[in-house]
């Protein structure tokens, strides 16, 4: 299965992945309204973008990760913690405990998950008045991101990659909308509510190429069409772009309240974001 690739090089996942803004982790545990001893159960955790930031809060969470290589890196990066600790387990198989949690969280990794499953068992996980948060990540144009390299690097893709499609291009992120279908129809949920967060982060050649090898899109290409699709990608930027260039990515920060007995159900909000940029 094709979320299964993200396994197949968890080193590289580990030092080519960037973490999440700064700001995005402070409105998480803000919604979620977090604390010491609270209890997390993460979706997906990767190699712990996300887990290392609550673990360092001192949550105890428990993170089910599909990959046994990416859950082994995910348990060195979470050693300092011990109230936190990783299963490896698609999640539709994994068990629920009989305690449930204060919060359910998946980052850039729910849609790997049965939509028939995804949501009516992320919300049995939860505590009555507990939060279902959803982070998604898209690549974005507009800020220091270089529109004439885009439009350069498809012409790579179209080269090497049959199933680019012809004229593609970075979405604004004004004219995205926030997919809440699953959670609005939930009869277990209420009070859904959106943030958006933005972040800039400038890779050299070799960075910039890691991080592609990191997307399952690409590593499901042939060999050969992945080395000649990198090959000239590294040389449009080191020829072309000083060696380096900027990627703009906006994560929208999505949670949902499981109902208690009674309550009413809260219309959808929409709130301002945050924007934090790396170096």
């Amino acid at each position: 299965m094709l979320r299964e690739v993200f396994d197949e090089d968890a080193e590289l996942y580990d030092r080519a992945r960037p973490g999440y803004p700064p700001p995005l982790v402070e409105a998480l545990i803000d919604r979620a309204g977090l604390s010491p001893e609270s209890r997390v159960l993460e979706v997906g955790p990767g190699t712990g973008q996300l887990t290392v930031p609550l673990a360092r809060l001192g949550c105890r969470v428990t993170a089910v990760e599909l990959g046994p290589a990416l859950a082994a890196v995910a348990r060195r990066n979470l050693r300092l913690f011990p109230d936190a600790r990783v299963e490896v387990s698609a999640f539709e198989e994994w068990p629920l405990p009989e305690e449930p949690f204060d919060l359910v969280v998946s980052a850039t990794a729910f849609h790997w998950v049965d939509p028939k499953v995804r949501v009516p068992k992320a919300t049995a996980a939860l505590a009555p008045g507990g939060t279902l948060a959803l982070i998604t990540t898209e690549h974005v144009a507009g800020g220091h991101w270089d529109q004439d390299f885009f439009d350069q690097v498809q012409r790579c893709y179209e080269r090497w990659d049959p199933a680019t499609p012809p004229g593609l291009r970075l979405p604004d992120e004004a004219t995205l909308t926030p997919d809440t279908d699953e959670l609005d129809h939930s009869e277990q949920l209420d009070a859904v509510q959106i943030q958006r967060f933005t972040q800039e982060i400038t890779y050299s050649a070799p960075e910039y190429l890691d991080l592609l090898r990191t997307f399952s899109g690409h590593r499901a290409l042939d060999p050969t069409a992945l080395t000649g699709l990198l090959d000239s990608i590294r040389d449009l930027i080191d020829n072309q772009y000083g060696g380096s260039v900027t990627k703009r990515t906006l994560h929208e920060l999505i949670t949902a309240r499981r109902r208690t007995t009674g309550a009413l159900r809260e219309p959808v909000v929409h709130t301002g974001g945050g924007s934090d940029t790396a170096p």
